[in-house]
């Protein structure tokens, strides 16, 4: 009957001795974890990486007309229209199922 506390004891310690317990974190005064600004991120790759990309697809466009391969440019051309259409979907969905949280959980 004795055993229960003796093991209670040995389990503290152990706990106690771990470097990155939840009982060391407490008495230091770690600060809180900070937050990811997400809306920032996605406005700089909105603003400043997809027209990057749009002008690389449209030089590499171009360039294949310029040399005659027309199919092979109108098969990139619709392989890109239809990636801008599902990034675009995905943005709608990103802000509509931001908006059904908000609904749900209000």
């Amino acid at each position: 009957m004795g055993e229960g506390p003796m093991i209670s004891e040995v389990a503290h310690t152990v706990v106690a001795a771990l470097p990155l317990s939840d009982t060391g974190a407490h008495l230091t005064g770690l600060a809180a974890p900070k937050t990811v600004d997400t809306n920032g991120i996605i406005s700089f790759l909105a603003s400043k990486i997809a027209p990057i990309l749009l002008a690389v697809l449209g030089l590499i466009f171009i360039g294949r007309a310029n040399k005659g391969e027309v199919s092979r440019v109108l098969t990139s051309s619709v392989i890109a229209i239809v990636g801008l259409v599902f990034i675009g979907g995905a943005v709608t969905l990103l802000f509509l199922g931001g908006y059904l949280v908000d609904l749900i959980f209000k």
